[in-house]
């Protein structure tokens, strides 16, 4: 979490920037309930949501532990930290309500779904197990309800064909995260690498100048004594 700094502890900046955090996710939750869980909108949200609330969990653990190290290097004062400590706890708290949130929500689409695809109007239901209702109707009127009744399951197949479509959405909008966080990661070591090479190149360069500068104190050491040697026979 990469943050400026204004002149305020930066842990509290830190823990605004969680605080922030946690209300986007949670708006990002409320918005997904809004689409149907076949829609791309629904799986684009929810790649998104588990990524974000990652994130919030790891800032949350990287507050907590620059929290001991400011206590243990005496940077703050016992209540201080016992405050910030509560602080921390209540972050902890929120991340465990929307990973709640959050998968409550999938089982409600999903119950709602299957109640969609499998069930039959009630009067359907009744119809198709009772020989009584069957045998006081004509064949067209049987013929009628068993077209029905097919028309029903076939909904009830585009709406499963629905959801694996959304399923394989989610997977590709997964997929395409972690090939992004890849390339950062891949260009991070190319960075780092390079860095290196460039540290290792100067640390020579600067071990050169120093034996160049070692070897001109020996000749000027040597051109002085010759010098008083001259000096001292020329007299």
């Amino acid at each position: 979490m990469a943050l400026l700094f204004l002149g305020e502890d930066p842990w509290l900046l830190e823990h605004e920037s969680c605080e922030k955090l946690q209300r986007e996710i949670m708006e990002q939750i409320n918005e997904r309930q809004k689409y149907a869980r076949t829609s791309n909108k629904y799986g684009t949200i929810s790649a998104t949501v588990r990524l974000r609330l990652k994130q919030f969990n790891n800032e949350v653990q990287q507050l907590k532990e620059k929290l001991s190290t400011a206590y243990v290097s005496s940077a703050i004062t016992l209540a201080e930290s016992e405050r910030r400590t509560r602080q921390v706890e209540v972050l902890e708290t929120k991340y465990v309500q929307m990973l709640k949130i959050f998968d409550e929500q999938v089982s409600v689409k999903a119950m709602e779904e299957r109640k969609d695809l499998f069930s039959l109007s009630g009067s359907n239901y009744e119809w198709a197990h009772s020989s009584t209702g069957a045998s006081n109707m004509s064949v067209d009127e049987i013929r009628a309800r068993q077209k029905q009744m097919l028309g029903e399951q076939n909904a009830g197949l585009e709406n499963l064909s629905k959801i694996i479509s959304r399923q394989k959405n989610i997977a590709t909008a997964i997929t395409d995260e972690a090939e992004f966080q890849n390339e950062i990661i891949d260009d991070i070591v190319t960075r780092v690498d390079q860095t290196d090479q460039r540290v290792r190149t100067e640390t020579n360069h600067i071990e050169t100048v120093d034996q160049k500068d070692n070897t001109c104190g020996y000749w000027t050491v040597i051109i002085l004594l010759l010098i008083s040697i001259v000096t001292v026979l020329c007299v």
